[in-house]
C-alpha cells in the first residue's frame, strides 16, 4: 500500500509530462472505443440481417434433424408451444413457429426445386425484412389466413418468368414421405437484392402447409430471435435444461462461413488495438526511463533507508500502470461521449449501399453500438501494455546501487 500510494504521488511530481501522456494514451484508447462501436453497430446491421434471413439465431428442431440426409426435411416436433413457453422472460426478441419441407416449384419456364416456408406472417414481420413493407415489391404481404397463395422473391419470379396474379405448381413432401401437389397463385414479391437467396425459397400460411403436408397442429421448427448477436450458447443451455427431447443449435452451426467471418474479424479487431496501444505505450516507456535518470539521486535514497531492488522496481511498475489506467479512463470517457453523439445522429454509408448485397438490408445509416465488455478488455490490455513498457525502466531502476545514486549529480 505504501508503494502504490508513493507511485501515486509521483506520477503527478512532473503534471506537464504526465498529462501529455495520459492524453495520448487517452486519445489512443478513445479512437479505439469509437472504432469498436462503429464496428460493432455495423456488425450488428450486416451480419444481424444474415442471421435473420437465414434461420434465425437459435433453431430448435426434432432429434434427427441434423443427421437426415435432406436440406429440409419433414420431421414434426409437436405444436412447438413448449418451446415457446420455455422461451419466455429471456432477452430475446421474438419466437417463431415453422413448418417446413422441401419442394419443387413449376410452370412453362421448368422446374425449380426450393424450400417451402409455413409460417405466421403477422409474428414473422417485425424481425425478418422479407415480411417488411420496405422490401414488398409487388402485391401484398402473406396473411395468416391466406390459402392457395404464395409469396416468393423477385430472384425466383424473374427465373420462373411470373408475377402477381400468375399461377404455379407447387410440389412438397408431406410428413408421411409423400408428394404433395398444389396449383398456388402468386399473392405478393418482395426484393431484398439478394437474388441467389430469392430462388431457394417461398413462403406460405402456417395453417395452409400444416394443412397440405397432414401435419395437423405440429410444426418442424421453432425460431428464436435473440436481442444481442453473439450471446446465443448462454441461451441455449438454459433452454436445454427445460428442453429435451430436442436438437438446439445457433447460427453458427446454420451458417459456418459467417461463424468463420466473425472469428477473423474478432482476431483483426484484436491485433488492431494491440498495435495501436503498444504505439502509445512507446510514451509511457520513454517517460519512465527519463524519470529514471532525473531520479538517480532519489532512487539511491529509497535504496539507503532500506528499500529492496524488488521494492523499487515496483514502484515503477506501479506509476507505469497507474498512468495507463488513467489514460484508459480518459480514453474510455471521450470516446463514449463521442460516440455517444454519433449514435445520435448516425453515421451515413449511402456510398456504399450497393458495393456488398447485404448493405442493401442496412439502408445508409449506421448507429454505433456500444459493447461495455469489449471496452472493458481494451482497457486491461492498455494496462497490461503499460506495464509490460514500465518493466525495463523499473528493473533498470532495481540495478542502481544506492551508494552510486546518491553521488550522481
Amino acid at each position: 500500500m505504501l508503494l502504490l500510494k508513493l507511485a501515486w504521488r509521483n506520477v503527478w511530481r512532473n503534471r506537464r509530462r504526465t498529462l501529455l501522456v495520459v492524453l495520448a494514451m487517452g486519445m489512443m484508447m478513445s479512437f479505439l472505443v469509437m472504432y469498436d462501436s462503429m464496428i460493432f453497430g455495423f456488425e450488428s446491421a450486416v451480419y444481424g440481417n444474415a442471421i435473420k434471413l437465414s434461420g434465425g439465431n437459435i433453431q430448435i428442431r426434432a432429434n434427427g434433424y441434423e443427421d437426415s440426409y435432406s436440406p429440409n426435411p419433414m420431421l414434426p416436433m409437436g405444436d412447438g408451444l413448449d418451446a415457446v413457453a420455455a422461451a419466455d422472460g429471456l432477452p430475446i426478441e421474438a419466437v417463431l413457429r415453422h413448418a417446413n419441407t422441401g419442394g419443387l416449384v413449376s410452370n412453362r419456364e421448368g422446374v425449380f426445386p426450393v424450400s417451402i416456408y409455413g409460417i405466421e406472417p403477422e409474428i414473422e414481420a417485425p424481425v425478418n425484412p422479407i415480411f417488411q413493407e420496405e422490401f414488398l415489391l409487388d402485391g401484398r404481404l402473406l396473411q395468416s389466413d391466406d390459402e392457395d397463395v404464395v409469396f416468393i422473391g423477385k430472384g425466383l419470379a424473374d427465373a420462373m418468368d411470373v408475377g402477381v396474379g400468375d399461377r404455379i405448381s407447387m410440389s412438397g413432401k408431406s410428413s408421411h414421405e409423400e408428394m404433395r401437389q398444389r396449383t398456388m397463385t402468386i399473392i405478393g414479391i418482395y426484393d431484398i437484392n439478394l437474388a441467389s437467396l430469392e430462388r431457394q425459397g417461398l413462403y406460405i400460411s402456417l395453417s395452409e402447409a400444416q394443412h397440405l403436408y397432414d401435419l395437423g397442429d405440429n410444426v418442424t421448427e421453432v425460431i428464436i430471435y435473440t436481442e444481442v448477436t453473439g450471446k446465443e450458447e448462454t441461451l441455449v443451455e438454459t433452454l436445454s435444461t427445460s428442453l429435451t427431447g430436442y436438437e438446439i443449435s445457433t447460427w453458427k452451426t446454420a451458417i459456418p462461413e459467417l461463424s468463420s467471418t466473425v472469428e477473423m474479424k474478432n482476431a483483426v479487431m484484436t491485433g488492431f488495438s494491440v498495435i495501436i496501444l503498444g504505439i502509445a505505450s512507446i510514451g509511457l516507456f520513454n517517460i519512465l526511463l527519463m524519470a529514471i535518470y532525473e531520479r538517480t539521486q532519489e532512487i539511491g535514497l529509497l535504496g539507503a533507508i532500506g528499500l529492496k531492488p524488488r521494492q523499487i522496481s515496483l514502484l515503477f511498475l506501479y506509476e507505469g500502470i497507474i498512468i495507463g489506467l488513467i489514460g484508459a479512463v480518459v480514453g474510455i470517457i471521450m470516446g463514449y461521449t463521442i460516440t455517444f453523439v454519433l449514435g445520435i445522429y448516425g453515421i451515413d454509408y449511402g456510398f456504399a449501399v450497393d458495393m456488398v448485397d447485404y448493405m442493401a438490408l442496412m439502408g445508409s445509416i449506421i448507429y454505433p453500438a456500444f459493447d461495455f465488455n469489449l471496452t472493458l478488455q481494451r482497457a486491461g490490455l492498455l494496462a497490461l501494455i503499460s506495464a509490460l513498457a514500465a518493466l525495463y525502466p523499473a528493473l533498470e531502476a532495481s540495478r542502481r546501487e544506492p551508494a552510486d545514486a546518491l553521488h550522481h549529480v
